[in-house]
């Protein structure tokens, strides 16, 4: 029996020298059999910010601006649905409010608030995608740990 998988992803950002700036999702190739497997792709709102944070703290102006043209344009391509990538986790006031409380703790145990808000979004669909395997698709050690499967 085939179950389609459903993930929560981290974009990862990858210079490859100046003047070029190249933005993967993931690692290009597992990007590719990702999409042919058809599987589901969301963009959390949490790796939006902190890809937008390493791009305005790294390279040149020039390529600063590069970056930032080429990821807008691929952000903006997920909000209008025509990437394989889905946006979610524009937060509410009273989710910010409990993750802000949680995240003390979270800090103790070496989790950013971004990636606090990436685990919650993970747990949010595991609750919704019982039957599916979901998990974390990272380069991030703390996070490739969280997965999901199928309970049928």
């Amino acid at each position: 029996m085939y179950v389609k998988k459903l993930f929560v992803l981290k974009l990862q950002l990858y210079y490859i020298g100046p003047p070029f700036c190249t933005i993967f999702f993931g690692k290009g190739i597992v990007l590719k059999e990702k999409i042919l497997a058809k599987e589901t792709l969301f963009l959390p709102m949490a790796t939006i910010l902190e890809t937008g944070n390493h791009i305005a703290q790294n390279g040149d102006g020039t390529q600063r601006r590069e970056c930032a043209n080429r990821f807008v344009e691929q952000v903006t391509k997920a909000l209008n649905g025509t990437s394989p990538f889905i946006p979610i986790s524009f937060l509410e006031r009273e989710d910010l409010q409990q993750w802000l409380m949680e995240f003390p703790d979270s800090a103790m145990q070496g989790r950013g608030l971004g990636d606090q808000t990436i685990i919650h979004d993970w747990q949010k669909l595991c609750t919704q995608n019982s039957g599916r395997r979901v998990y974390i698709w990272s380069l991030d050690t703390h996070l490739k740990s969280y997965e999901q499967q199928p309970r049928l």
